[in-house]
């Protein structure tokens, strides 16, 4: 291969030099909000309907560049230079994409963009804005579509859920998921045919899935060609060898690679794949080809699924009579499985096979997951479900609870510390798993300082990566931490004395958690947070939403698979959680408790001053907060560890603002007292 190939013009195909470079999703997205903040919902509507079509843009673009460079250099090595013919095709490639890339969409600095907003398209979030606003501008039809659209990936959104009935009751338009994916849609339309004994509709589903999937599956690869990061490794400071580079590299793409048959078997919005999702395709297969009378279909498609699962004693035994049906014509040795059935699960194997020597050898971590569940069966309840309200449950629960492993000795009861902190409720009458309410944990004059403090140091969208409304677009968050608050007592902005307020009514609160869960060792600040909420006027008609998801505080709850999941992005390291409440002058706002089906309430609690609720921070403890719509809601949230590995870096920086502040008080209380100026001292 010649090296100047790579400084020529090629594949004119999917090259379009001409076209205009693609504009940027991000900044699409965050013109549209605040046009939506703005009241200006055409705006809206330009502007995230431009955004979403740039992001299936983008995604495309990046997809067929990686796969036409990948064809036009295949990999050919030879024993004799293989190393200087693999580095060849790299740069090759790399050229390759990289001329691709910037002929369709231009600099390519412009499109990156930062993981939350990444998360959001995801999780479909603009079509919640879109949704308000084709409804605002009085377009059911597209109302419908968008609200539709964000409900697949969120179906525990209450409101759009009461706004679905409402549109569908003004306009006759169909659902339509703007983002479905066509696989996933055949191969639901297939069970549904399945179910109703209509086989041969059923099979030109479930074949028209499979065909789906394995182009999915090309596309999900493609797309983790891309930057990789392990999060062991500081690459400031990384110094490796060449080999150890590119094999770090290499495993990191092999894994996502690898784990796109978990991406492709999860429905938008959920945490855990449908179990078994691809071998069920041919065990729906095999039965359904079996009642149309095509015997050596269906034997083909058991003996694929049997790759999957090969001890599955029931579709062993469909294998020995089907071959009984054919016998008389043709020898059943011959019936294979599908070739990319076989090719599939090799490739899976030998994956698998190196990761785990990768692991062993560079030194990292991996559990592989349990892509296949041995038992086979269909697991309806990976369904959408059908309702989706809060259930309030009143006194205490009885019946089957999910198991949650919490490994430390769980106790509670410890003294509060303070005489004049009142205990409440305990976790038997909050109904879960450590959890307290505690009243008069600090006095209404003290409520009233700290909502004097947070009207002049909060911020719109701290704590929030500048969202100012991040978690439901009716209201408004604005937050401070103990850091700010003292920041701004030393620029004299507000009164140091107030300041200080903050920081030493969090110590009090930090003490009387660990005392009261009898922790017996120290519980850490992981992160502090003075926040408000405020309902914005003019979108609290019919609202059923709420201010704070259901979710816990360590894991990411995965209410249809009943389990919390201890990963990333989730703030693994915390261990206990407390809000403590500066007021209760406004309307809604409740903390709720919930099972983890995030529905059923298992004890609701109304914020008012001093009052404090703790408890443990996993998957034990869901929780959230109902809509807040009047007034503003104020409360110091706090998040503790017991490994001091995650300490709050603000807070130890506060600590030590707070010892100087205490050590000039002694020294200036020593001068005066012996009649000394500091200064003279010099």
């Amino acid at each position: 291969m010649l090296f100047k190939e790579l400084y020529t013009p090629f594949l004119l195909l999917f090259l379009h030099s001409s076209v205009k470079s693609l504009e940027p999703y991000d900044l699409l997205y965050e013109n549209g909000i605040e046009a939506y903040y703005r009241n200006d919902y055409q705006m809206v509507i330009d502007s995230i309907e431009r955004a979403l079509s740039s992001f299936s843009q983008l995604r495309q673009t990046k997809i067929s560049c990686r796969l036409g460079c990948k064809q036009r250099y295949p990999l050919e090595l030879t024993p004799r230079d293989w190393d200087l013919s693999f580095a060849s095709v790299m740069l090759s490639r790399s050229a390759c994409v990289k001329q691709c890339e910037e002929n369709r969409l231009g600099a390519l600095s412009r499109h990156r963009v930062s993981e939350d907003i990444k998360s959001e398209f995801q999780r479909r979030i603009p079509y919640n804005f879109l949704q308000r606003a084709y409804f605002k501008l009085n377009q059911l039809d597209e109302a419908t579509q968008a609200a539709h659209t964000f409900f697949m990936a969120n179906p525990e959104h209450m409101e759009v859920q009461q706004n679905l009935k409402t549109y569908q009751t003004k306009s006759d338009s169909q659902l339509v998921d703007r983002e479905s994916h066509a696989y996933m849609e055949d191969y639901h339309t297939g069970l549904k045919l399945y179910d109703e004994e209509q086989f041969e509709q059923a099979i030109k589903h479930f074949e028209d899935a499979l065909k789906g999937y394995f182009r999915a599956d090309v596309d999900c690869r493609a797309m983790c060609w891309g930057p990789q990061k392990f999060d062991e490794y500081e690459y400031v400071d990384y110094k490796a060898t060449l080999y150890e580079v590119m094999a770090d590299h290499y495993i990191q793409i092999l894994v996502c690679e690898h784990e796109c048959i978990r991406d492709l078997s999860t429905r938008p919005g959920r945490l855990s794949p449908i179990e078994d999702f691809l071998p069920l395709h041919y065990d729906f297969l095999q039965f359904s080809y079996y009642r149309v009378g095509d015997h050596l279909k269906a034997l083909e498609c058991a003996r694929s699924y049997l790759l999957f699962h090969p001890e599955d004693k029931d579709v062993l035994e469909n294998v020995s009579f089907y071959e009984g049906l054919l016998q008389d014509y043709l020898d059943p040795a011959d019936v294979r499985p599908r070739k990319e059935a076989e090719e599939y699960v090799r490739r899976h194997r030998l994956e698998s096979e190196i990761i785990h020597i990768a692991a062993q050898g560079l030194g990292f971590s991996y559990n592989e997951p349990d892509f296949w569940v041995t038992s086979g069966d269909r697991q309806d309840e990976n369904r959408v479900p059908s309702g989706n309200e809060l259930i309030d449950v009143k006194g205490l629960l009885s019946g089957k609870k999910a198991v949650l492993k919490i490994d430390r000795e769980l106790r509670e009861g410890g003294p509060l510390l303070y005489d004049e902190v009142k205990f409440v409720h305990n976790s038997e009458y909050l109904n879960g798993t450590q959890r307290v309410q505690l009243d008069n944990v600090i006095s209404e004059e003290e409520c009233q300082e700290l909502q004097g403090v947070a009207s002049m140091i909060t911020m719109a969208g701290d704590g929030y990566r500048g969202k100012t409304s991040p978690h439901t677009p009716n209201e408004k968050f604005e937050g401070a931490t103990v850091l700010n608050a003292l920041k701004f007592g030393f620029e004299g902005r507000v009164p140091m004395k107030s300041a200080r307020l903050f920081y030493d009514v969090s110590e009090k609160a930090r003490r009387i958690v660990q005392s009261y869960f009898i922790l017996n060792t120290t519980l850490y600040f992981s992160y502090t947070h003075l926040v408000c909420r405020t309902a914005l006027h003019g979108q609290q008609d019919n609202r059923n939403d709420l201010s704070h998801p259901i979710h816990a505080d360590n894991c990411l709850l995965d209410p249809e698979a009943n389990e919390c999941w201890k990963e990333s992005p989730a703030y693994t390291y915390r261990d206990y959680s407390a809000l403590l409440y500066l007021n209760g002058d406004f309307d809604g706002g409740e903390f709720v408790f919930t099972e983890m089906d995030a529905k059923t309430v298992t004890a609701s609690i109304k914020p008012k001053c001093g009052r404090l609720v703790g408890f443990s921070s996993g998957g034990e403890n869901p929780h959230g907060v109902k809509a807040v719509t009047k007034g503003q809601r104020c409360a110091v949230a706090l998040w503790f560890t017991l490994d001091p590995m995650y300490r709050e870096v603000e807070r130890l920086q506060a600590d030590e603002v707070i010892r100087s502040l205490d050590q000039d008080d002694y020294t200036q209380g020593r001068s005066e007292e012996l009649n000394i100026n500091p200064k003279d001292e010099l």
